[in-house]
């Protein structure tokens, strides 16, 4: 047991080898993903300001927009900086402490986005198939109610990953071939028995994928299915614009994570994990609120309400 110790005492901190890229393109790359950041952190600060400055706003569906955008500025502030950071001090070291709190908060604000995207959908599905008994089916309470399950949800799955992977020992080897701390990436390095931790991944990470998944499915046949039975293009139209936008981020979140994961015409496994994150740590929250301001008549208006005044007090 002194041995296990002294072995487990070894790996004090991880390398992070970062994203495989030339020396030279470094420059580019820590610049073009500081702009990403930049972005992501502003995009979704706006939305965050805007929701809670204008009163038309104050509903259901801007409610957990308006944490959707909190969720993902801190998810890519989990990964983001650091990696920033390796790139410019080529310091590429993060202690064991760091390490296991990457992968808690990881874990957390990436599950948190995939419940509150199905909270949404439902949201939604409330809104267009009982528009007359909307407001009392999506009380403030139920909203309240929803957004906690999901942080509460979150919570446990992420601390329950944390946990098991405290357990592990870490002995010589603490080079980690990827951008942030990686629970892939960390299994392979411990020389413990990884099975039990690999078994909770592939089930609860299953239904933590699964469950939200087939609530945003099942609520869109039903608006489907509503739409269908009374085709009018005003109902088109209506169900297009309050969902487009939610549908669009939808398709991103998944959509990355399955081509990625699923395709077979993919190079080295490695590579496409690496591509995979970089898609959903830091292009997918950077779109978000482009993709809902964009597409969204009310954003607009709110946007043009600030500035308006904001030109009123000025003048």
């Amino acid at each position: 047991s002194s041995m296990r110790s002294q072995n487990q005492s070894i790996v004090s901190k991880f390398i992070l080898l970062g994203l495989p890229i030339h020396p030279e393109q470094q420059g580019l790359l820590f610049a073009l993903f500081l702009g990403m950041y930049l972005t992501t952190v502003l995009g979704n600060l706006l939305i965050i300001l805007l929701i809670r400055l204008d009163p038309h706003l104050h509903t259901p569906m801007y409610f957990f927009l308006s944490h959707l955008a909190l969720t993902d500025v801190s998810f890519s502030s989990v990964i983001v900086p650091k990696m920033l950071m390796n790139m410019q001090t080529q310091d590429q070291s993060i202690s064991y402490a760091g390490c296991v709190t990457q992968v808690y908060f990881f874990i957390f604000f990436a599950c948190i986005d995939n419940l509150l995207l199905a909270v949404m959908a439902y949201d939604r599905y409330v809104a267009i198939c009982h528009p007359l008994r909307y407001t009392i089916i999506m009380r403030e309470e139920l909203c309240l109610c929803l957004l906690a399950g999901c942080w509460l949800l979150s919570c446990a799955y992420a601390l329950t990953h944390t946990l098991l992977l405290a357990q592990l020992s870490f002995c010589a080897d603490n080079i980690i071939p990827h951008f942030f701390c990686d629970l892939a990436a960390l299994f392979k390095l411990s020389c413990s028995d990884t099975s039990l931790n690999e078994l909770v991944i592939y089930t609860s990470g299953a239904a933590v994928f699964i469950f939200p998944l087939s609530g945003i499915l099942v609520s869109y046949g039903r608006i489907g299915i509503s739409i269908l039975r009374v085709p009018s293009t005003k109902g088109i139209f209506k169900a297009l614009s309050t969902c487009g936008s939610h549908l669009s981020v939808v398709s991103l979140f998944y959509g990355t994570i399955m081509a990625l994961y699923f395709s077979p015409s993919f190079g080295q496994s490695h590579y496409k994990g690496i591509i995979a994150s970089v898609m959903y740590t830091v292009v997918t929250p950077m779109l978000n609120p482009f993709i809902y301001s964009l597409r969204n008549r009310d954003m607009t208006l709110a946007l043009g309400i600030i500035f308006r005044n904001k030109n009123l007090f000025t003048t």
